[in-house]
């Protein structure tokens, strides 16, 4: 594919500083991106300022027409935007799919939800007086997108900032900033006015600018929690709001009653899928002794049936890791636990192929026997690495699961749920799954506890991120009635 410059001021600008892409299954150049500076970062926020204010003034009703066809637009290009996905993220072309259509879900529903905000009359201590409460855009947000869902992250970000009436300037991914290139153009032929949307990928020395720049009212980032804690500093200094999705350690508690060959299942899925590059991966099974035995040998069944090679070929369902810092930290865990006393049960190395060696490949790892003073137990690998810890008693599996700084997601899988339930309302998790393995639902809010971050994304939550509230209180005019 040819190179991609900068979006600014509704218009493509070419770089100067061009930088590859390469595809992490081989090691080819995918394309190059114009790495956007810091001017640029200033240039993008005036732009937003100045001639952005021409979305926020816009009409909801005009500004859902907009994003509803940028949402179409999305879905009939959906494959090509997917292919790019896939050359330069790494996963499977399914998955590319599957995450492009729900980013272009993500924009029609925040067109409608757009619409629908609105204020309300309070009650007041006095009759004389009438109480208004209303909502109004924040100003011009900065959004950054990691590399390990860029299209749906984006759009999380993205969709609920424009209904809400602002401009957005938003910092890609240097690992992954192609597809959302396809995206963002796609979303201005839909109509959005110049100075609405700005896309500038580069490397952090962007997202620092934005971080602290004075005129920027809201950062919105994913990221680790160090990256997160240091956005905070940045943007301390204006006191900028922020909105922070952080980093994960998301146990799964299979209890004694538990279907195993589901939670298995489930498991695998929760903590390979897209190569454990997920937020919300499950990084720990904590499980009964009982079970545990049985729950192994049912995962290892599950993991020794995956497909892994070049995400872009039919059939294969696991592809390489994005970056080759995935590898050496999955590694890294792998020797530590088992130095520590795990045993390996499946994986542990990189794959054995010619067709491997020039790309970012780990097998799909499961541990068992894991110490929780493990480094896979505290801190978050971000690759496929799977720990299994035993315990004896419930109390100790919610303990344990309770044992971290994060508190993103969880899962808990037993038949009673009743007891299952009454587990899931015991751990320190922003969302928790009882018996399903994925946290995340447009509808509703998502985010973490603890330092797994600050602020909601999706749902209503979502849109009211972006949104300052007004109390207008209004002295009433004395009114004469004829009797």
């Amino acid at each position: 594919m040819s190179d991609r410059g900068l979006l600014l001021g509704g218009d493509v600008v070419d770089g100067t500083d061009l930088r590859p892409v390469l595809n992490p299954a081989d090691g080819t150049l995918v394309a190059r991106y114009a790495a956007a500076t810091s001017a640029d970062v200033d240039r993008a926020v005036a732009d937003a300022h100045e001639r952005g204010r021409a979305w926020t003034l816009l009409h909801p009703d005009e500004r859902a027409r907009i994003l509803r066809r940028g949402a179409e637009a999305i879905r009939e290009h959906v494959d090509e935007i997917a292919r790019v996905l896939t050359l330069e993220q790494g996963k499977p072309l399914p998955d590319s799919v599957k995450e492009i259509l729900f980013g272009a879900s993500v924009f029609e529903y925040y067109a409608e939800e757009g619409r629908r905000v609105h204020g309300s009359l309070r009650p007041t201590a006095s009759a004389g007086t009438m109480s208004m409460v209303s909502y109004h855009p924040v100003g011009v947000v900065a959004g950054i997108v990691p590399w390990n869902y860029p299209v749906d992250l984006y759009a999380w970000k993205v969709a609920p900032a424009l209904a809400a009436g602002c401009p957005v300037v938003v910092k890609p991914p240097e690992e992954a900033p192609l597809a959302i290139g396809m995206v963002s153009r796609l979303l201005v032929d839909a109509g959005l006015p110049p100075g609405a949307l700005a896309d500038l990928p580069g490397g952090a020395d962007v997202g620092r600018r934005l971080a602290a720049h004075p005129d920027i009212a809201l950062v919105t980032a994913t990221c680790s929690t160090a990256t997160g804690k240091a956005i905070m500093r940045a943007a301390a200094e204006h006191l900028t709001r922020v909105s922070l999705e952080l980093g994960g350690h998301c146990p799964l508690v299979v209890l004694p009653d538990a279907d195993l060959e589901l939670a298995a299942r489930a498991a695998a899925r929760r903590s390979f899928s897209n190569m454990g590059q997920i937020c919300i991966a499950v990084n720990r099974v904590i499980v009964l002794d009982g079970v545990a035995d049985a729950f192994v040998d049912a995962l290892r069944s599950e993991v020794a049936a995956y497909v892994l090679g070049d995400p872009s070929v039919p059939g294969v369902g696991y592809g390489p890791c994005t970056t080759a810092q995935v590898v050496e930290k999955a590694r890294s865990h792998v020797a530590d636990a088992v130095a520590r006393g795990a045993q390996l049960v499946i994986g542990g190395s990189e794959p054995d192929g010619e067709q491997f060696a020039a790309g970012h490949y780990f097998l799909p790892t499961v541990l068992d026997h894991v110490p929780s003073d493990a480094l896979v137990m505290t801190e978050e690998t971000f690759g496929p690495v799977l720990a299994v810890h035993r315990v004896s008693t419930i109390g100790e599996a919610i303990a344990v699961a309770n044992a971290t700084d994060y508190g993103l997601a969880a899962y808990v899988y037993g038949e009673d749920l009743g007891q299952a339930l009454a587990v899931a309302e015991q751990i320190e998790a922003g969302g928790v799954g009882v018996n399903v393995n994925d946290v995340s639902e447009l509808q509703a809010p998502f985010g973490g506890w603890k330092q797994s971050g600050l602020g909601r994304e999706l749902g209503p939550e979502g849109l009211h991120a972006y949104l300052e509230t007004r109390h207008t209180k209004v002295r009433r005019p004395a009114i004469a009635v004829d009797r």
